[in-house]
């Protein structure tokens, strides 16, 4: 069994020496439910949402079993991964108690059309799913890896560029649309000076744009280029990042993927973070995290194929896509971009689709050996290292 496979647990479980808590968290409430050795009770504990009351908790639960004999070496928390995010677990790990987070979607459900979903209910399933992870057992539940602090922050920069790239664009789209309401079709908004030329605008009528509209037109533009200027300060911070320490952390491995032609800064930093730094067994658990495995369907003599699993991270999903795209005009002598065109030479449209579709996985598997053991897609281009 593979070091990195959290599949199951790797350490034999002794029930009369462990003490098993899974908590269901909220944004102003904590429900507990434990399994303590030697107390015939199963306790349910509402709390605030606090850990020092959580960790005071543990340690009563653990005092009573001392009590009746029993003695507790080691302590298990388990909760489902949501809105808290990662630091309870690290925080429980600060203070010698193993914590574990759930993938939500592995817990298995009823699947009655109107089921009975309550807190004491689903701390029931959190637990029964996560004893069967304890006992070895493959397939109850699947735990997600448990990223530091400092990993989680590397991923923000990347992401809060791509949230402002979509809010510009969304301001870009609203704003044409307010034009074409009048006629104007041929104004670009995206100008530097666009703010000072939209007052002497002219629509086929002859008239100015009306007073409202003019606010709320200068007001976008506004927001537009406070936008702007939000995402050159990332890209410059991040520039100087790679500048001033070009090994250290995950550095080293943005500037290697870098040097493939067709992926800029943006996507390596979105790759590295996102996927490629994550101590994945293997092929196949890398193309699964993305999310670009099959679905199939089968079920006696129906075989079918139900698409895109898109069970794993929609980001990178998505910036592979429009990676292969790329790939297709910058890297059009490799390996991949031939195997694509010898089998959608004479396609149709939608086949050429569903195949990009594989090359993406292809190309996220073939990056993923670049950068863990130095094998370099055939074929592929490299610039020049600095």
């Amino acid at each position: 069994m593979r070091k990195n496979d959290l599949s199951r647990s790797l350490v034999a479980f002794d029930q009369d020496s462990t003490l098993v808590a899974v908590v269901e968290l909220s944004l102003k409430r904590w429900v507990v439910a434990g399994l303590v050795p030697g107390v015939a009770r199963e306790p349910l504990k509402k709390l605030e949402a606090d850990a020092d009351t959580l960790l005071k908790l543990l340690h009563r639960w653990r005092d009573e079993a001392v009590k009746v004999g029993k003695t507790i070496s080691r302590i298990v928390v388990a909760f489902e991964a949501g809105r808290d995010g990662f630091w309870l677990a690290r925080w429980l790990r600060q203070r010698q108690i193993e914590a574990y987070v759930i993938h939500p979607s592995s817990i298995p459900v009823s699947r009655e059309h109107r089921r009975t979903k309550t807190d004491r209910i689903d701390t029931q399933l959190l637990m029964r799913s996560f004893l069967g992870w304890l006992r070895g057992e493959r397939k109850h539940c699947s735990m997600a890896a448990i990223p530091s602090a400092a990993e989680e922050d590397g991923r923000r920069p990347n992401r809060e560029h791509q949230r402002l790239t979509e809010e510009a664009g969304a301001l870009i789209s609203r704003m044409k649309s307010t034009l074409v309401r009048f006629g104007i079709r041929k104004f670009n908004v995206k100008l530097v000076k666009a703010c000072e030329r939209i007052e002497a605008l002219r629509g086929p009528e002859g008239a100015p744009l009306p007073p409202n509209t003019l606010g709320e037109m200068q007001r976008d533009m506004a927001r537009l280029r406070l936008v702007r200027e939000q995402m050159k300060i990332i890209e410059k911070t991040r520039q100087q990042k790679l500048i001033k320490a070009p090994r250290q952390g995950t550095n080293p491995m943005v500037l290697m993927l870098a040097r493939v032609i067709g992926i800029g800064i943006e996507t390596a930093d979105m790759l590295v973070h996102e996927v490629l730094m994550r101590n994945l067994r293997d092929r196949r658990a890398v193309a699964r995290y993305a999310g670009i495995t099959g679905a199939p369907d089968e079920s006696g003599d129906k075989r079918r194929e139900k698409g895109l699993s898109r069970a794993g991270n929609a980001r990178v999903r998505r910036g592979l896509v429009q990676l292969a795209w790329r790939w297709l005009t910058f890297q059009k002598d490799s390996a991949l971009a031939r195997w694509y065109r010898q089998r959608t030479a004479s396609a149709r449209g939608d086949i050429r689709k569903t195949m990009i579709v594989a090359l993406a996985r292809k190309l996220l598997i073939a990056l993923w050996r670049y950068l863990t053991v130095g094998e370099v897609p055939q074929g592929v281009v490299l610039r020049p290292a600095q």
